[in-house]
């Protein structure tokens, strides 16, 4: 890193050569005494104090999990190549021996039409030369070809800000190639040519900088970039389809939305405008999110004959993060209908039935695509007898690759060192490892106690039950109180009648849900009896799973340009709110004190925002 004096001196070459380079402006000069540096990993940056390019720390998480995933991405990228590779080689030696036998053949027909010794030389010389020219000109070329090393991957920053993601795909990732880094606010891209610079000789080899709208950057560079990534303030609904024309086949997609609310269900109207689905508000709302976010990636895709294999999905703090891989087949987009279902959410209980929008039919080695059949449902809930909400369309299919999972996790642990968030991203990974891959959303234990007004059994009593029944149980990376299983939901409801004989509630009305499932005698006796795999590998082990948020006010901060005023508490606490203004108001009244005073409340200001994650890059 280049000492205070050298980074003031150098950053007005940055912008000449920027200037040189794109057409843009150059930055305007800074004093070096108004940032200080903030460092993430390898990577570090000037944060000013004024609300000028969003920056939260929040995001450490988002960009640890994204690197881990980056890295594993590269991993598969190289093993499928040299299996490419192989699968050439093979084929390509095959043809070179059938070639030969066709020339023998033809040389043994020409010595059998009787012509002289002297008239057969040549064609004979020829019949040895030839299979060589087949099979062994075209094979080392080949090979040379194949066996090349795959090329370093470029990747694409959509929505860049200060660089700080940037620069840590350049300095973290072994082996990554050019990294394009994108923002339609000219402030944002001075101050990520101020830290590409800043952040010496690798970074300003790998990361450029550019002024550019990501929508028509990505529209004009289809399947250019390897890897994609999409983390704007808010939803990412108006860049998916560029982005998705934007990735080579077979390249991956990131991609992070943070409308939780609209996503959830605070505003149905709204998130079916952005997304094509409508949510529910369940206790599944944020499992719900990230399979409306596929869902919506995937209809993208398909309009240009492209479809998704989603390797992970994630909630975290207040966003959800998806990877997908995108591959182009017209065939194999046919098969979208059947990775989606609508969801029937019953008004009164925690009934939830999914209905599939497609069914195939397949006769001797004819596929034929048909409408799923329907209703699943009644009109009334056949648990409660109420109504029924209706939500989706949402993605049914598996959302995690749980052999990318166990690759992305080991490859964690092996350097936790060089990832800051390692234990909480750590956790979330261990969990989603012991996910059933192929159950859509989840159960709350406590939602189905608080719906018959009973006691709630522990949760490994419950787990144990449903095992002693014969279906599959784990919990969920969205909620240490969620329960996703395969068994129906009339076997969880006989499950907790017969858990309610053994601990009586009270007399309800009966019209109340609770009183007409409790009505009913249960069909299933159930098993209390304590299984052996009522409890994770993880669980077992005492591995943490569900980490506490790190500091107060851990969560989305201001809008990059916005005005830090008292109604900003919530988001970033009394003190940082307080040293903002206070430092407003010295700037206002002309500073007074020394200059090493001034500096110093300054670099204290700033570690007080940093603290609590609120400032600007």
């Amino acid at each position: 890193m280049s000492a205070p004096e050298d980074m003031a001196a150098s950053d007005e070459k940055i912008g000449d050569e920027a200037k040189h380079q794109n057409g843009d402006a150059v930055p305007a000069p800074f004093d070096l005494n108004d940032y200080t540096v903030i460092k993430e990993g390898e990577a570090e940056i000037l944060m000013h104090v004024k609300n000028e390019v969003f920056y939260n720390r929040t995001q450490v998480n988002n960009r640890d999990m994204s690197i881990a995933v980056l890295r594993t991405f590269m991993s598969k990228r190289k093993q499928e190549h040299e299996a490419k590779v192989t699968r050439k080689m093979k084929a390509g030696a095959k043809v070179a021996v059938e070639p030969t036998a066709e020339t023998e053949a033809l040389t043994n027909t020409v010595m059998d039409d009787g012509k002289s010794n002297g008239d057969s030389e040549v064609p004979q010389e020829i019949s040895q030369d030839e299979p060589c020219s087949i099979s062994e000109d075209p094979a080392p070329k080949q090979e040379g070809k194949g066996r090349g090393e795959v090329k370093p991957p470029r990747v694409l920053e959509a929505l860049s800000a200060s660089g700080l993601r940037a620069l840590r795909y350049a300095r973290e990732v072994d082996g990554i190639g050019q990294v394009v880094a994108l923002d339609n606010d000219k402030a944002s891209v001075e101050a990520c040519r101020r830290n590409i610079k800043f952040n010496g000789s690798v970074a300003s080899a790998k990361v450029e900088s550019h002024l550019a709208d990501a929508r028509v950057y990505m529209l004009t560079h289809p399947k250019e970039f390897d890897v994609v990534d999409l983390d704007p303030y808010g939803s990412p609904s108006v860049f998916l389809d560029s982005a998705v024309q934007s990735v080579v086949d077979g390249g991956i997609l990131m991609c992070t939305a943070t409308d939780m609310a609209v996503l959830c269900g605070g505003n149905g109207e709204v998130c079916y405008s952005k997304y094509g689905s409508y949510p529910l508000r369940g206790k599944y709302c944020h499992e719900m999110a990230l399979r409306i976010l596929l869902a919506c990636i995937e209809s993208h895709a398909n309009r240009y004959k492209r479809y998704i294999v989603p390797v992970l999905s994630v909630q975290m703090d207040f966003y959800v993060r998806v990877f997908v891989r995108i591959y182009t087949s017209a065939s194999a987009m046919k098969n979208t209908p059947l990775k989606l279902s609508y969801v029937y959410q019953c008004t009164c209980c925690d009934s939830f039935h999914l209905q599939p929008i497609g069914r195939t039919v397949t006769k001797n080695t004819s596929v034929r695509y048909l409408p799923g059949f329907g209703p699943v449902v009644a009109q009334e809930c056949s648990d409660c007898g109420k109504k029924y909400n209706m939500g989706g369309p949402i993605w049914s299919a598996p959302i995690h690759d749980q052999e990318w999972v166990a690759s992305i996790l080991a490859d964690v642990k092996l350097i936790k060192d060089r990832y800051p968030a390692f234990s909480r991203i750590s956790a979330v990974l261990t969990t989603i490892s012991e996910e059933l891959p192929d159950v859509p959303l989840f159960l709350s234990l406590h939602n189905l106690c608080a719906t018959l007004k009973c006691t709630s059994p522990s949760a490994v009593i419950f787990r144990s039950a449903v095992i002693n029944a014969g279906y599959r149980i784990s919990g969920s990376h969205v909620n240490p109180l969620g329960l996703k299983t395969d068994a129906p939901m009339d076997v969880i409801w006989d499950i907790m009648r017969c858990w309610v004989k053994n601990h009586p509630v009270k007399a309800q009305l009966p019209d109340q849900a609770g009183s007409v499932i409790l009505a009913k005698e249960p069909v299933l006796q159930a098993n209390f009896a304590r299984a052996v795999a009522s409890l994770s590998k993880a669980q077992a082990k005492k591995v943490a799973r569900f980490l506490p948020n790190p500091e107060r006010h851990w969560g989305p901060k201001l809008r990059a340009g916005r005005q830090i005023t008292s109604k900003h508490v919530s988001l970033l606490g009394a003190d940082a709110v307080n040293a903002v203004h206070n430092y407003q108001e010295e700037e206002e009244g002309g500073g007074g004190g020394d200059e090493d005073e001034r500096e110093s409340k300054q670099t204290s200001i700033l570690a007080l925002s940093d603290a609590h994650g609120a400032c600007i890059e």
